[in-house]
C-alpha cells in the first residue's frame, strides 16, 4: 500500500503537570509521523504516558509545548468548537470498555456521532446499517448491548467509530476486556479495515496485540522510540 499523506505529525511534544511545587513531565520531546493508510501500535506499560498521548492525538488534551498537526491542521490554533468538530468527524474512538449506551440498539449506538454531526435521519440510518454490516452484525442491528457478547459489543463500537468516515481510528486497549479468541477476531477485523485504507492508531500494553500492526513504536517513561516490541 502506498502511504504518503501525513495524517498525524507531532513535533517535540512535551506534556507536564504541576503537582504542588513539583512539575511531573509525562511526555518528553515526542516526535511522531503517521501516514494515511498506516496501522500503528503505540506499545507501553501502565504509567508510560500512553493515555496522555492518546488524549493529545484524540484532541481531548493539549500539549504543554510542541506542535501537533492533524490532517493538515495545527491543533493548537483550533477553538473549542473546532476541536469538538474534529473529534466528531475526523477521529473514530474505540475504547476498552466499549462505551455503548445500554438503552440503545446497536443501530442507535452507531448513529450517535452522526446525530451530533447533524447528519439527516435517512442518511444516518443508511450509514449505521452499512457499518454494522461491515463488521459482521447485520443480524444484530436491533439488539441492545446486554444482548450481545463482548466481542459483538466491540464490533458495534468499531462500527460507531467508522460511521463518520474519520481520518483515523484511535483504539485504546481495544481487546483489553475480551478473551484471547475474541481479541484475535477483533484484530483480524482491524487488519481488514486497514487493508481497505483506514488509518489505525492503537494503544496497547500487550506486545502480542501490538504485533498485529504494520509498525510499532514504544513508549517508556514518556520517551518514544521506534521498535518491533520484542524488547519492550
Amino acid at each position: 500500500m502506498t502511504m504518503s499523506r501525513e495524517i498525524v505529525l507531532m513535533g517535540n511534544i512535551v506534556k507536564s503537570y504541576r503537582m504542588g511545587e513539583e512539575e511531573q513531565i509525562v511526555l518528553k520531546d515526542i516526535n511522531l509521523t503517521v501516514c494515511k493508510g498506516e496501522f500503528l501500535s503505540i506499545l507501553g506499560p501502565s504509567g508510560s504516558g500512553k493515555s496522555t498521548m492518546m488524549n493529545i492525538i484524540g484532541c481531548l488534551d493539549t500539549p504543554t509545548s510542541g506542535t501537533y498537526v492533524l490532517a493538515g491542521r495545527n491543533i493548537s490554533n483550533q477553538s473549542e468548537k473546532q476541536l469538538a468538530r474534529i473529534r466528531n468527524k475526523e477521529i473514530g474512538f474505540i475504547f476498552q470498555s466499549f462505551q455503548l449506551l445500554p438503552r440503545l440498539s446497536s443501530r442507535e449506538n452507531v448513529e450517535l456521532p452522526l446525530i451530533y454531526g447533524k447528519v439527516p435521519p435517512a442518511e444516518r440510518h443508511k450509514r449505521a446499517e452499512e457499518m454494522l454490516m461491515k463488521v459482521g452484525l447485520a443480524d444484530k442491528m436491533d439488539y441492545r448491548p446486554n444482548q450481545l457478547s463482548g466481542g459483538q459489543q466491540q464490533r458495534v463500537a468499531i462500527a460507531r467509530a467508522l460511521s463518520t468516515h474519520p481520518e483515523i481510528l484511535l483504539a485504546d486497549e481495544p481487546t483489553g476486556a475480551l478473551d484471547q479468541k475474541t481479541g484475535k477476531q477483533v484484530m483480524e477485523l482491524f487488519k481488514e479495515l486497514n487493508e481497505e485504507g483506514n488509518t489505525i492508531i492503537m494503544i496497547t500494553h500487550d506486545r502480542n496485540i501490538a504485533k498485529n500492526a504494520n509498525r510499532i513504536v514504544k513508549l517508556l517513561d514518556g520517551v518514544l522510540s521506534e521498535g518491533d516490541g520484542d524488547d519492550a
